[in-house]
């Protein structure tokens, strides 16, 4: 006999009967199964699978979190310094090894007014203290990455003379390793430019004084003084501004192929006999009867008040502390909305320290920082010219701000430094009373520093939140 044959089922052998319903095949069904659960315990390894394959796969925006993105790094950072090291608290120790960072004859960038060797000064060792924090070390300062982290990029020192002494001392630091046909330094007026193999050089045309007031029809001996008005005139020209100077400059420039960017500020300037400091500003030495009586004689018409913007202006007094903080909301500003954090980092230098009051660290009335060869040793120090108030107002508006600025902190470390005062070994600018010749601490300056000294260290600090904030 033989077996069944399969059956088979056309339309036609169906066609009288009733409708059936169809069945999922088991094999079928068990496929389906086997491939869910396939599925379900490796997907993960599809899905790297499918990637692979498929280079262009990325995530959606959406399928981002937060949580996943790292915190921003800091412009020029290579590493961190320990959350332990605060860099600004430590002690100066002695160090014959390292210290100067350079020679005062091998640096001929440093202005008279800090060359103290040169002027007679007749000790060394100022130069020969070495800043140690308390509980690390600053990195050593590598001047070829120095030099290489600023190849094609600015580095800006905006400030006093103060400022510009700690300008001078990263120069120093840093040109020996600059080949000498590769350097170059040009001053115009308060700017001053160092370049590196690229050199922008820039002229400003001559600043006016408004030292007659006959120039503009004013009284015999007027000057700037008590002048709350412009000068509408737009043909004035101040006596003092040879126009023959001025068609001697259009001359040169105009003949000249060398790229020098000329920046004629003079007829502007001349209109401006409001804008002088006048007597509104710091007198370095006492005033005279003569001249209390006649503020005229000794007003300043040569320098300028800082803002042209108003031009009537409300002067209302404030305390120091409260322009101070003022000073540095409108600083904050300017930084939070001109600089790109991704590319700019910004410092800030607190107070320098003067000595000139010997009795602050226990010396004789009268007595300053002239003549001092060592350093302060108490560690508690802190001299009467260093308002505690105003580092409080720093650390209140550095506390409370989001633009990321860094606070270079000098102060305390500086105050132990009575010695390192160029005192009365710089350039005199005027001849010396007979007088001030017989009492050398009437005109010691107790306000800048000798280089090379305490500046240097100033920028290894720079150095250490620049590289390892």
């Amino acid at each position: 006999m033989k077996p069944s044959s399969p059956i088979s089922f056309t339309s036609s052998s169906l066609a009288p009967s009733l409708p059936r319903k169809h069945r999922l095949s088991p094999y079928l069904f068990t496929l389906l199964i086997f491939i869910f659960f396939v599925s379900v315990l490796y997907g993960e390894d599809f899905m790297c699978i499918f990637g692979q394959l498929e280079p262009t796969f990325s995530l959606r925006p959406s399928q981002t979190t937060e949580r996943n993105k790292k915190p921003q790094k800091l412009a020029f950072a290579i590493g961190k310094t320990e959350e332990t090291c605060d860099v600004f608290s430590g002690k100066w120790v002695r160090d014959e090894v390292s210290r100067p960072p350079y020679q005062e004859w091998e640096c001929p960038y440093i202005q008279p007014q800090l060359t103290c060797q040169e002027h007679g000064r007749p000790d060394k060792d100022y130069q020969f203290w070495r800043w140690q924090p308390n509980h690390c070390d600053l990195p050593s300062f590598n001047a070829t990455l120095m030099l290489e982290t600023l190849r094609g990029k600015r580095m800006m020192y905006v400030g006093d003379s103060l400022n510009r002494g700690m300008f001078v001392s990263m120069i120093c630091i840093l040109h020996r390793i600059i080949p000498e046909d590769q350097k170059s330094i040009k001053t115009s007026g308060s700017l001053t430019v160092f370049t590196a193999k690229k050199t922008r050089v820039f002229f400003t045309s001559m600043s006016p004084t408004h030292a007659k007031g006959i120039d503009w029809g004013g009284e015999p001996g007027q000057n700037c003084y008590n002048q709350t008005t412009l000068i509408e005139d737009p043909n004035y020209w101040g006596s003092d501004c040879r126009k023959s100077i001025m068609k001697v400059i259009g001359e040169v420039f105009g003949r000249s192929k060398t790229p020098i960017t000329l920046l004629n500020i003079t007829q502007m300037s001349n209109y401006r006999r409001d804008a002088h400091t006048s007597i509104y500003k710091k007198q370095w030495s006492p005033l005279t009867a003569e001249q209390l009586e006649n503020p005229t004689s000794y007003a300043d018409c040569v320098h300028w008040q800082g803002s042209f913007d108003d031009k009537e202006k409300v002067i209302a007094e404030v305390s120091t502390e409260d322009a101070y903080r003022m000073g540095m909301k409108s600083m904050l500003r300017w930084v939070k909305n001109n600089m790109d954090r991704k590319k700019t980092r910004v410092f800030f230098t607190s107070m320098s320290p003067t000595h000139a009051k010997g009795i602050d660290w226990g010396g004789e009335p009268g007595q300053n920082c002239y003549n001092q060869t060592t350093l302060i040793e108490d560690p508690n120090y802190w001299g009467s010219d260093c308002r505690k108030s105003i580092m409080k107002v720093i650390g209140e508006v550095f506390g409370r701000s989001k633009t990321p600025i860094t606070l270079l902190n000098i102060t305390q470390m500086s105050n132990y430094r009575r010695d390192a005062h160029t005192s009365i070994y710089k350039k005199q600018w005027s001849p010396l009373t007979k007088e001030q010749l017989e009492n050398p601490t009437s005109y010691a300056d107790c306000v800048h520093w000798c280089l090379p000294g305490l500046q240097d260290t100033w920028n290894e600090l720079l150095f250490a939140k620049l590289f390892y904030p």
